[in-house]
């Protein structure tokens, strides 16, 4: 089973950059071919922001955050993370990572990291 534990969530302004990481533990590559991170904000649906497949090592960004998000996978260290940059107040959310065997169809996710942008 997998395990994702994400972290570096904090309070910056606006214009700023943060790095999220997204520890991973037990069997990730087992039946999960990609990986993602999510966003929430309280009245809101969840949203993906950034995927990375991870047999192709492709990465897709959603319209919102193209450009300024970048995500990457550490096989190595078995972490996945988000470089974001040129933060803006509505970046303030509840950030989540996830995997799952399809992007979208998430099998496991982690318990949230706040990232709040003023």
């Amino acid at each position: 089973q997998v395990q994702l534990v994400e972290s570096g969530g904090a309070s910056v302004q606006a214009g700023g950059s943060l790095r999220l990481p997204c520890a991973a533990s037990g069997d990730t590559t087992s039946g999960n071919k990609c990986m993602g991170w999510l966003r929430q904000t309280p009245g809101k649906r969840r949203e993906w922001v950034a995927l990375f497949y991870l047999s192709s090592g492709m990465d897709v960004y959603a319209e919102s955050v193209r450009g300024r998000f970048t995500v990457s996978w550490d096989n190595a260290n078995k972490a996945m993370y988000l470089q974001m940059g040129g933060l803006k107040p509505e970046d303030s959310a509840e950030y989540t990572c996830a995997a799952g065997v399809h992007c979208g169809s998430w099998s496991v996710t982690g318990r949230g990291t706040q990232v709040t942008v003023s």
